[in-house]
């Protein structure tokens, strides 16, 4: 179990190809994670100190580092506390045995109330979430600075944590991102719709499936690629069976991901609630706009109000097949350009905005 190179750290319980290319434009940090997700580029790893290992290889790294500077993940992200906790715990014990003080920060994009009341939860169930609650309030607590995705998000906080973050410093960054650097204003098809993500029921696929004959029916050139890979790829597949015009690609390298969105006038992301979770901010939505896409999404997402005064398509989770296919012929008629999308968009992505203001100089 190995120092990190860097005396700044980054804390994830799984890391995924977007993480890493922020990486390569954030400062210099060492990256300590459990996991990687499905969609990681190993191509992407180079030139970073990444460190991989469970709880206990994690809290070893970061007591032996001497570290200045942590980020963890947030305090209502339950799937992870009891590494964030060890974390924090750790990472101000390591502190305090060098005479040094550790900034510990966070970036949070967390909408949806985990600890809502569950009247008919079973005991094991309702003791978890008591134990979890506990950590939840402890990390709060233990944080210098946090920075919000969305207002959502810090509305969310407030209600739940407003009490243990007081003392904390906090600010809210819209998660918007910067044009992508490939991203061309013009060059694109105005026909081509383009969904990027899991295929899996609560990113929407099933609503799109089920809106998109009625699309072509009144868009005749409509044409949509679906991409991504999961547990639903034979649906994807059985509609480009079925209807003229529609293609999946399984798991395409990122260079092509961008290629993809290049190309596309809208992207379409009709993320659902699930009894556990909700959309955040939802990467392809983010991806999307950096390409100049109209975005076609759902209420669930955290930007769902920015998207809504911004000339794109919001609908309600849930909502009736004909508002779906309504709201993706709207983007598509419209014909917005790419460049009027790319030039609602700020000029330095939101994640970095929000890292160089949990980590800039000083004490608060």
């Amino acid at each position: 179990m190995r120092k990190t190179r860097h005396q700044r750290a980054r804390v994830y319980d799984s890391v995924r190809s977007a993480h890493l290319e922020r990486a390569h434009a954030l400062a210099p940090a060492s990256i300590l994670h459990r996991r990687w997700r499905y969609d990681l580029d190993p191509a992407l790893t180079a030139g970073l100190d990444l460190v991989r290992g469970g709880t206990l290889a994690m809290a070893v790294t970061i007591a032996r580092s001497g570290l200045l500077a942590v980020e963890v993940n947030e305090p209502l992200l339950r799937p992870a506390l009891w590494r964030t906790a060890v974390a924090v715990t750790t990472a101000r014990l390591a502190a305090r045995v060098r005479g040094r003080e550790v900034l510990i920060v966070s970036y949070a994009i967390e909408n949806r109330d985990n600890y809502a009341p569950e009247p008919t939860a079973r005991l094991r169930r309702r003791v978890r979430t008591r134990l979890d609650w506990g950590l939840s309030r402890y990390t709060a607590r233990q944080l210098d600075r946090i920075a919000y995705g969305t207002s959502a998000s810090a509305e969310l906080y407030a209600s739940l944590l407003g009490a243990e973050l007081a003392t904390c410093s906090s600010t809210v960054v819209p998660a918007l991102p910067a044009p992508c650097a490939c991203a061309a204003a013009e060059d694109r098809d105005p026909d081509q719709v383009v969904f990027v993500g899991a295929f899996s029921a609560r990113k929407g696929l099933s609503e799109l499936v089920a809106a998109w004959p009625e699309v072509v029916r009144e868009l005749p050139t409509a044409r949509l690629s679906l991409v991504g890979q999961g547990a639903m790829e034979d649906v994807a597949r059985e509609l480009a069976e079925r209807v003229p015009g529609v293609d999946v690609v399984v798991a395409p390298p990122r260079a092509e991901i961008h290629r993809v969105l290049r190309e596309a006038t809208v992207l379409v992301l009709l993320s659902q609630r699930t009894p556990t979770w909700r959309e955040q901010v939802g990467l392809p939505i983010v991806e999307g706009m950096s390409h100049g896409c109209t975005v076609v999404t759902t209420e669930e997402t955290g930007l769902a109000d920015w998207l809504a005064g911004h000339g794109h398509e919001v609908v309600a989770a849930g909502a009736p097949t004909a508002d779906v296919a309504r709201a993706l012929g709207r983007a598509l008629r419209r014909r917005r350009s790419a460049g009027s999308v790319l030039a609602d968009l700020p000029d330095v992505d939101g994640r970095l905005a929000a890292d160089r203001w949990l980590f800039r100089p000083g004490r608060d």
